[in-house]
């Protein structure tokens, strides 16, 4: 079913703009019905006027928040590859990532580190960190996140390394559950010479470590 643009008429902040947005119409018209009925359930006055809109808004920011299953990470990096003779570490770190656990739909958040050493080819800079999006806006682990932006790279570029590594805070563990507020949770993911050397994996983790800015 193929998305359509329409005038989010919400948010205007003078006569000169106005925001286009991009919905599925059939898709959100079903969400705004279900979320109606979800508000009826916990809200004892789900009629007052701060809630008049929000079945739209909430069906509208659960489109945006996993718009990633509409994007394709591998054809963002082929339109953007390049042959170039570099055989040293590539390193975009810091990256932010923001993402849905999909046990109870509620929000993670933190960095991705990633690093590949090219074999050949390589991409540009920010069509690393619009993988990383592309994926983590889906409902995902942290486990599987780690993995998939590591098998994009190395499947797309076929590098003779990737490294990543994410630090994320999970709200999950923080809101509900055990509820501790300064957990961390850190993932990693290799493959070839990050695997094969240790001293080259060493680098990574260092790198990551420092602040050179």
């Amino acid at each position: 079913m193929e998305p359509i643009y329409f005038k989010d008429a919400g948010i205007i902040d003078d006569a000169d703009y106005s925001r286009t947005e991009k919905f599925n119409k059939q898709k959100t018209e079903k969400l705004v019905l279900l979320y109606n009925d979800i508000l009826g359930i916990i809200e004892p006055d789900a009629k007052r006027e701060g809630l008049k809109d929000t079945p739209l808004r909430v069906a509208k920011s659960i489109q945006y928040f996993t718009q990633g299953y509409n994007l394709d990470p591998k054809k963002m990096l082929a339109t953007a590859t390049f042959n170039e003779d570099y055989k040293q570490m590539v390193l975009v770190k810091d990256i932010e990532i923001y993402s849905l656990c999909e046990h109870h739909m509620i929000p993670f958040y933190g960095k991705a580190h990633i690093a590949y050493i090219p074999n050949g080819k390589i991409t540009g800079l920010s069509k690393i960190a619009r993988i990383a999006d592309a994926y983590a806006r889906r409902l995902q682990v942290q486990e599987r996140l780690t993995m998939q932006i590591r098998d994009c790279i190395q499947e797309s570029l076929n590098p003779m390394g990737v490294a990543v590594v994410i630090e994320a805070h999970h709200l999950c563990m923080m809101m509900r559950g055990v509820q501790k507020q300064n957990s961390v949770t850190t993932t990693s993911a290799f493959t070839g010479i990050f695997l094969s050397e240790t001293k080259t994996r060493e680098e990574f983790i260092h790198l990551i470590g420092t602040k050179l800015h």
